[in-house]
């Protein structure tokens, strides 16, 4: 069996980006994670200490997403250190992360990044 835990559409107003505005005035950032974590013993016992506490992972994202970068790759890459560091039992991350109506004179609603990370890769 696979399993995984999935945070939809996180958001989040941080200060990331290239620009002086951008890092002045921040903008709205949307985040989608699937973790893969073997839940077959949290399915049988109803423990919460035998999968990964969604509320633990967005606190960890919230604390880096707080922490200012020029770029969200470097943003995603962070997080998904920190997720691997903190969660030994996550054995995989998507992690997708997104900027609304960023600043690029262009008619877009986001733009971002996506990323797809094993462990041992």
């Amino acid at each position: 069996m696979e399993s995984y835990i999935y945070l939809n559409n996180i958001s989040i107003y941080a200060y990331h980006g290239v620009s002086p505005q951008e890092t002045k005035v921040g903008n709205t950032f949307l985040l989608d994670l699937k973790l893969k974590v073997d839940l077959r013993q949290a399915i049988e016992s109803d423990d919460l200490s035998l999968t990964v506490s969604y509320a633990d992972v967005y606190r960890s994202v919230s604390e880096e997403m707080a922490i200012h970068s020029k770029l969200i790759e470097h943003v995603a890459g962070r997080i998904v250190c920190r997720l691997f560091a903190e969660y030994p039992t996550i054995k995989a991350i998507d992690i997708k992360l997104s900027k609304q109506n960023p600043p690029m004179g262009a008619d877009i609603t986001a733009a971002g990044i996506e990323l797809h990370c094993n462990r041992n890769a």
